[in-house]
């Protein structure tokens, strides 16, 4: 390990005999240690929560002045310049004052080398401090943003993307992710969407474990993890306009069965943090929410994390109208259990202050500083606090070239085609000039997408850089932008160059969609459109004859209504991180067959939003020769490309769908199998879906809701039978009290390759 050994301060060692006096440290003891807090009186108010550490944890809290104990409630934020993260003057006095228990976007070990000395060696009693970055696909290699990572349907890859991820991560000095974010959202003007799974709450639950499981792995004494978060709780994806941080209005059903399933799933993968949404749910901003963090979180579920807030969210309960002054802020906070205070400092200053007036007991101080300690043990962070800070370990890590390889291999995955009329794709790589035409198609910056930690630019690969890689020296490949990559610019400048080059080229391939800050936080938008002059390119593009193929980079589904119906070949590449041009590139020449399918469904337009598949039936079904039924006058009511959907360079044939029971008890479950040979002329991977739909209950059903999926590869003339088991636990929903049932009735079974293309069965709940 590279790093000036100096020997740590006397209050340290203190610490250190003080905290181990009552548990050995052998590994044994290291993790997995459960135990109970010491009990305290039964009329108190306050939550407690099951540590892994409570003897250490409760050693060291007798040694801590309430200053200290605040400052460990206290997260702030690392700033940046040119030579990389840098800390300002006054947050390093803070370390030095004990007011700060964490760091968030320090990295490099430099950086948090640096800092943690501080705090370990220059302070009373060296508490080390946690390190947090927004590690949400990929740290410095970067992996298609989550929204396309679950085009891929397979978790199992996403796992070990964030292991990946994880391994850099901690190589850089980093304890602790801000992911996954499991918000439900059927709203693709929410920008926030490219950084979820979508719409469903199945896949965002494992696709939201596979990414805790990734980053936690099996021991978070391991080095080579770090703690994960789940985000945001709760119901943050449905903002009113599918505006981000609007008023969220649903009701408590609706909570319960589609947007804290995931959530659930988050605590029984053992996450060690939560983090609080901006929305209000039920009339009360989420990070002073009784009913969210206690009595669902911790009471329902026996979370024994910690839970940090979002970015200053404990401040915003005042525009917000719910508390008065801060003061009154921290203190519905810190009585919700919400632990840590990210960027603003109220629980520092107001803390201390309510404790001695009698507002808030000490006792709920210190179980919040019991958890974030606690985690600091479970990393290890207090047998050594350097053990994250190894110059060799960060340079021999950071974008590993089987790391390179395998960002190449999920970006493959992550691709969508869209559409392939007669067989336009793959290209040939033997056609005489290609042109590349888009202000995306030699773009390195915008490929990163949003949250993209510490990737850098310059290290990816472009969509002409991609093509180039893949076609033979003598095939011409050139570029133009034609169009800016901007919302509010329509400039026509460059339509000549891209005009001239198209009537030249044997095929033009069109490179067009958002620029990566246009998705992502703060980035919601009121149409779907083409930003700018470039659905204009694509039209005068279209009409010079020459064949065209569209690949959409963008961190949302585009209004693509126009290109639908004109443009041949439409493949979905969304962003797709360091390996993007050479991914995008292996599916346009045919050396990866796509098999992504979509997550969210894709709407014809911004007017039928939302449009999710799991909706339900009305008193009046739509009915085109029925004026009076729920339809639109001037667009259908289904999408442009349904939920599940995705195309391959082959055809796919589903037959013989058979449920092994007629029917089942409230506690039963059968098998579901379906027949799935691939029918072309090329190896394919295709996912199959499972979904039901229970008929008629004491409260209405969604039309569809998913079960189950699974991904497989087939070789051309392939048959596999594919069995699904069906438990009725998954069946159940809540009644008119909202408590759990499975009534007796029909349940309808559907098998296929989308939502909308299936072969259908049922049983009975007897």
């Amino acid at each position: 390990m590279k790093m000036n050994q100096q020997p740590l301060n006397i209050s340290f060692l203190v610490l250190l005999a003080a905290s181990f006096f009552m548990t050995s440290c052998d590994t044994a003891d290291r993790t997995h240690v459960t135990d109970t807090r010491v009990t305290r009186s039964s009329d108190s108010p306050v939550r407690f929560t099951e540590l892994r550490h409570p003897e250490k944890v409760d050693s060291v809290l007798a040694l801590m002045t309430m200053e200290e104990k605040v400052g460990q409630l206290n997260l702030l934020s690392s700033g940046f310049a040119e030579t990389g993260p840098v800390l300002s003057e006054e947050y390093r006095d803070m370390i030095f004052e004990s007011k700060l228990g964490g760091v968030f976007n320090a990295h490099t070990v430099e950086h948090t080398l640096d800092l943690q000395r501080i705090a370990v060696e220059e302070t009373r009693l060296g508490i080390p401090l946690l390190f947090a970055f927004d590690v949400i696909h990929g740290h410095r290699t970067i992996f298609p943003v989550p929204l396309a990572e679950s085009a891929t349907w397979d978790p199992e890859l996403i796992r070990k993307a964030s292991r990946i991820a994880a391994k850099e991560a901690s190589a850089a000095g980093l304890h602790w992710t801000f992911t996954p974010m499991i918000d439900i959202s059927p709203d693709p003007r929410w920008g926030r969407i490219v950084e979820s799974q979508g719409e469903d709450p199945l896949l965002n639950a494992r696709f939201g474990v596979a990414r805790i499981e990734g980053f936690q792995g099996d021991d978070l004494y391991d080095v080579t993890t770090i703690l994960a978060t789940a985000k945001h709780f709760a119901a943050y994806g449905v903002p009113e306009a599918g505006r981000d941080y609007n008023t969220v209005d649903i009701s408590e059903r609706t909570l319960r069965e589609f947007h804290l399933p995931p959530f659930k799933a988050a605590v029984e993968a053992d996450v060690r943090t939560f983090m609080t949404a901006f929305n209000e749910y039920d009339g009360v901003p989420a990070t002073g929410s009784d009913f969210l963090f206690n009595r669902i979180l911790r009471d329902e579920w026996g979370f024994d994390g910690f839970v940090v807030t979002d970015y200053t969210a404990i401040m915003e309960m005042m525009p917000h109208g719910y508390a008065r002054d801060e003061a009154h802020a921290a203190e519905l906070s810190i009585n919700a259990n919400v632990d840590m205070d990210m960027m603003s400092q109220i629980f520092l200053n107001e803390l201390p202050g309510l404790v001695d007036q009698g507002i808030v007991h000490e006792e709920q101080v210190d179980m919040a500083v019991a958890r974030i300690l606690d985690m600091k043990f479970e990393l290890g962070l207090f047998d050594d606090p350097y053990r994250y800070s190894d110059y060799d370990r960060e340079a021999e890590t950071i974008m590993r070239e089987d790391f390179l390889e395998f960002a190449l291999e999920v970006a493959q995955k992550s691709i969508v085609l869209l559409k392939n009329e007669e067989q336009a794709l793959p290209l040939s790589k033997d056609a005489g000039h290609i042109a590349v035409i888009g202000p995306l198609g030699d773009n390195q910056y915008d490929l990163l997408g949003s949250w993209s930690a510490a990737g850098e630019w310059s290290d990816n690969v472009t969509l002409l850089q991609g093509i180039r890689n893949a076609v033979p020296e003598n095939v011409r490949v050139s570029h133009a932008d034609g169009a800016p990559l901007d919302l509010h610019d329509d400039s026509r400048a460059g339509f000549e160059e891209a005009l001239r080059l198209a009537r030249q080229a044997d095929v033009v391939i069109m490179a067009l969609g958002e620029g990566r800050h246009m998705s992502g936080e703060a980035a919601s938008r009121t149409t779907l459109n083409l930003p700018g002059a470039q659905q204009d390119l694509l039209e005068a593009v279209h009409a010079t004859g020459t064949p065209v193929v569209l690949v959409l980079m963008a961190g949302r589904p585009l209004d693509i209504r126009w290109a639908d119906e004109h443009i041949p070949a439409i493949v979905n590449a969304w962003y797709l991180g360091t390996r993007s041009g050479d991914a995008i590139a292996s599916v346009l020449f045919g050396d990866h067959n796509p098999g992504g399918k979509l997550t969210i469904s894709w709407p014809y337009n911004v007017g039928q939003i939302p449009n999710y598949y799991y909706a339900k039936k009305t008193g009046r079904p739509m009915d085109p020769d029925q004026r009076y039924t729920s339809k639109f006058i001037d667009a259908p009511n289904a999408p442009l490309y349904p939920f599940g959907y995705g195309l391959s360079y082959t055809t796919y044939e589903y037959d013989n769908l058979q449920l092994s029971e007629t029917g089942i008890s409230n506690e039963g479950r059968l098998s579901v199998s379906v027949d799935v040979t691939n029918t072309g002329d090329v190896t394919g991977d295709e996912i199959i879906q499972l979904y039901t739909r229970k008929m008629v209950a004491s409260v209405t059903r969604p039309v569809r809701q998913l079960r189950d999926f699974t991904r497989i590869t087939l070789e051309p003339g392939e048959t596999r039978t594919v069995v699904f088991e069906l438990d009725a636990a998954q069946l159940y929903y809540l009644d008119q009290q909202l408590e759990p049932v499975l009534e007796s009735g029909t349940v309808m079974v559907y098998v296929g390759p989308n939502v909308a293309e299936t072969l259908e069965a049922s049983f009975e709940v007897r």
